[in-house]
């Protein structure tokens, strides 16, 4: 059953309905609320919107260039993922503000090429800062043990103040692994992209900002339908579930935005960090659980109105007598006789279209229901299903591949054109 399409129109719906106009640093303007929750079980289907078309390829490959730690542009484009470029293309005009440089397509089109066939230039420009990538895997702080006085640098009010060196890179993801490994019940399983130091030097301070992970014990029960689904004999013992590699715990990711663009960013983020929870699970041989988005400001820019509208509308079927009175003889509270009125055939219901709607309506019978695709599954390569490691390597080399995975029957609306602001 597909409850995730509703859970986010149905946001979509409360940012129009409630949200305030906001001035924002791109200066187009938003609509925006604050502090909203979206959750989704993952045995329910893999968690991509329906009701819009969403770009999985893109998806796969800036969520692998995160855990490889990259920070280059050039790595999406061999992609054809463009999700950067126009953040990436504003810091290269911002720094030649003088030079008349404008943010038109024809200068797009020759920045991306130059990324692509230029190293010195993609060396420059194409570097995005100290992002994601960087802080996941190779987060630098200070070492509080590692200080230094020096004559030469003066303070006006506090005289020689020294120096802190940076401690070594802090691989955060190996970091979980291993204490998802070894200490599963921890309540520090979090990775932090928020690093106040290196703000300044990013193209774009981070908008997802931190995960958590949660773990708990699976139940027998649980044990006993993950065997059945392997085709195995049942034999209520450990040893068995420990045989056929059946997993004891099942894993749940929660993930915090300091800053949401509903329309066009949270659905992106939403099956990214699904799609993290999936890889996570099966390195740790756990069972992905839920997925917990943790937004604060939500927002959908004012160029971006009528394609919520849109979005919204999608799903929606208006009910016909026929469908409402059907809806209303399956709920235990209505009695016909109570109404006077017995088993209708077609013809009775025909002459009564008036009064039945009016019944139905005294019943809470809906007039219009949502009826969305069901969600897709992720389907993994054969030569995945057995492995040693796919993204707990010191050296960054992440074994797995975009092509690695892939979405099972996924159906959907088109996709919707909106502009992305930078």
């Amino acid at each position: 059953m597909n409850t995730l399409d509703k859970k986010y129109t149905d946001l979509l719906q409360d940012i129009l309905d409630n949200g305030h106009i906001k001035k924002d640093r791109t200066g187009t303007g938003t609509i925006s609320v604050f502090g909203r929750e979206i959750r989704h079980k993952m045995s329910e289907g893999f968690p991509v919107l329906t009701t819009k078309r969403i770009h999985f390829e893109s998806v796969k490959s800036e969520l692998l260039w995160f855990l490889q730690g990259r920070t280059d542009l050039r790595y999406l484009l061999e992609h054809n993922n463009y999700i950067w470029v126009g953040d990436a293309h504003k810091a290269y005009i911002n720094h030649f503000s003088n030079d008349g440089l404008e943010p038109t397509k024809e200068a797009r089109d020759k920045f991306i090429e130059r990324i692509k066939t230029d190293d010195k230039f993609a060396k420059r420009f194409g570097e995005l800062g100290p992002i994601y990538g960087k802080q996941w895997r190779s987060w630098e702080g200070i070492d509080k043990n590692n200080f230094v006085n020096t004559d030469n640098i003066v303070d006006p009010l506090l005289g020689n103040r020294g120096v802190f060196y940076k401690t070594e890179p802090i691989d955060q993801i190996a970091n979980l692994i291993n204490e998802l490994k070894t200490n599963p019940d921890s309540r520090r399983l979090m990775v932090s992209a928020w690093n106040p130091s290196d703000l300044e030097d990013q193209v774009l301070p981070p908008c997802h900002y931190a995960f958590q992970c949660y773990t708990r014990e699976l139940t027998i029960k649980e044990k006993v339908e993950l065997l059945e689904k392997k085709g195995k004999s049942i034999k209520l013992v450990n040893t068995e579930f420990e045989k056929f590699h059946i997993p004891t715990r099942a894993i749940s990711l929660k993930f915090n935005m300091r800053s949401s663009d509903c329309f066009l960013g949270l659905p992106f983020n939403i099956a990214s960090y699904g799609l993290l929870l999936e890889i996570i699970a099966k390195e740790v041989n756990m069972v992905p659980d839920e997925l917990i988005g943790s937004l604060g400001d939500c927002h959908l820019y004012l160029n971006h109105i009528d394609q919520a509208k849109e979005q919204i509308s999608r799903g929606k079927k208006e009910l016909s007598i026929e469908e409402r009175f059907d809806l209303m003889f399956k709920d235990p509270k209505f009695d016909p006789l109570e109404v006077g009125i017995g088993e209708r055939n077609e013809k009775d219901k025909a002459n009564h279209l008036k009064f039945d709607h009016l019944l139905c309506d005294s019943y809470e019978v809906p007039r219009v229901i949502q009826e969305y695709f069901d969600l897709p599954k992720l389907k993994w390569m054969s030569h995945l299903e057995s492995f040693e490691s796919l993204i707990n390597d010191p050296t960054h080399g992440v074994v797995l591949r975009p092509k690695d995975f892939g979405l099972e029957n996924y159906q959907s609306h088109p996709k919707i054109e909106a502009p992305l602001s930078n």
